[in-house]
């Protein structure tokens, strides 16, 4: 059993990770300040594609999807959103201008949780992400806290351990463990951990990656926990039965 850790402050709700996935970019700025100034950790895509990559690698708690998207529509997101083990039930809203009542069937029809079409207000799309957060918090939310290997990531608390000593890691560096740690045995590249290593005022180059993954290396004392995927990236590392 693992020891239990040490009493400190009343932990607050961890910040509900949003992805918008909307290619008009003054749309996603007006998106942005208001999730933000709401509380929540807000990521963006501008291409179907991109979304759908931010979508798989960030495992983000909610999706703001648009229909009319380039590189991949709307609807080829949520199709493969839905088919995947991972995003299958990551709730989602349509964000779209097909106002039709049966285009609203149709997204519902292929798995979105709700449809808010445009023009829209704010105070309402807020309101709908706070009623699906309700209908999908049956109480202590499991990824909150992930263990593997002895390694424990808290999100409440944005704390990290590894056998029971805390370690302490930059923002970034928090957010790169966790991402593997909660995919062991995925191999990400360095773009997708960029997309994965990304918060407010970080920034993130492909370069710099490895940089971050050799500090990681040397806070966790174990060379062997990340490993390197030669011509591809990085990947926590699975267990062996």
């Amino acid at each position: 059993m693992a020891a239990a850790v040490s009493q400190g402050p009343v932990p607050t709700v961890a910040r509900m990770r949003i992805l918008v996935i909307e290619d008009e970019r003054d749309l996603t700025q007006v998106l942005t300040y208001n999730l933000q100034k709401e509380g929540y950790d807000t990521t963006v895509a501008h291409d179907g594609q991109e979304g759908l990559r931010k979508a798989q690698t960030l495992l983000p708690d909610l999706i703001i999807l648009d229909l009319m998207l380039p590189t991949l529509s709307g609807t080829e997101v949520l199709r493969e959103l839905r088919a995947g083990e991972r995003t299958r039930e990551i709730p989602i809203i349509i964000l779209s201008a097909k106002a039709e009542e049966t285009d609203q069937v149709v997204g519902f029809s292929m798995g979105c949780d709700d449809y808010v079409t445009k023009p829209f207000s704010i105070k309402v799309l807020l309101q709908r992400i706070k009623a699906l957060q309700r209908r999908f918090d049956g109480g202590t939310d499991p990824v909150d806290v992930v263990e593997y290997l002895n390694v424990r990531i808290d999100r409440v608390r944005h704390r990290a351990y590894v056998e029971n000593r805390e370690l302490e890691l930059t923002p970034t560096e928090f957010r790169l463990l966790e991402c593997m740690v909660r995919q062991p045995g995925r191999a990400f590249t360095r773009h997708q951990l960029m997309d994965a290593a990304i918060g407010e005022g970080a920034i993130v180059l492909e370069r710099t990656i490895d940089v971050h993954i050799k500090t990681l290396r040397r806070k966790l004392e174990a060379d062997d926990l990340i490993e390197t995927v030669r011509g591809v990236g990085y990947r926590f590392r699975e267990a062996l039965d």
